[in-house]
């Protein structure tokens, strides 16, 4: 089993990464296999609807020129996928917005490749927006007939500068709920 966090935000090493990290926490002390991803500050193009996806069916997008289809290989890999994103102008970064998009049409583009897998979301806003940064991601995992879990509160946290997030203790909590719930999912998933 294989858990991927992917991280939307440039900023290596800030409260985004430290968030999915507490996350991945639980999840790799379960013995399931964790990866954190760094998209955010790599070029990622956004989705052209060239429509080749559906076309070929080879479960890849058309544009090899980003990182797109190397993390869309990680998360087809994947039994669980994490993204994470900063709030920017009340929704995700750039780099997420394409990921997502590209990803999504070419999982349904190839048949449902994201079917029955876990999906969660994480957030991080300076003041407000968190809650269309959670939206935007869970509507890419809704639609691909993932498994969506829950935790004590939204999976967001408040912090603006690099690491002030981990003065949010209801947040840090609550990834480490998530990522105990995810575990939870993956075993009982897989079990059966």
């Amino acid at each position: 089993m294989k858990a991927i966090a992917i991280n939307g935000s440039p900023r290596k090493g800030g409260n985004t990464e430290i968030l999915l990290k507490r996350v991945l926490e639980p999840i790799a002390k379960a013995g399931i296999e964790t990866e954190l991803v760094q998209i955010g500050g790599h070029p990622v193009r956004g989705c052209v609807a060239c429509g080749q996806c559906r076309e070929k069916q080879n479960r890849l997008c058309s544009n090899n020129s980003d990182i797109a289809n190397e993390v869309i290989t990680k998360m087809l890999a994947a039994d669980a996928i994490i993204l994470g994103s900063p709030t920017y102008f009340a929704n995700v970064t750039a780099e997420m917005k394409a990921l997502i998009d590209r990803a999504g049409y070419v999982a349904l583009a190839n048949g449902g490749l994201f079917k029955r897998k876990v999906g969660a979301a994480v957030a991080v806003n300076r003041r407000g927006g968190a809650n269309n940064v959670f939206d935007a991601i869970n509507h890419l995992f809704l639609m691909n007939q993932m498994i969506v879990p829950g935790s004590i509160y939204w999976n967001f946290g408040v912090g603006r500068e690099k690491g002030e997030v981990e003065g949010d203790e209801e947040a840090l909590r609550n990834m480490a709920d998530l990522g105990e719930t995810i575990t939870w999912l993956l075993t009982n998933l897989k079990g059966h």
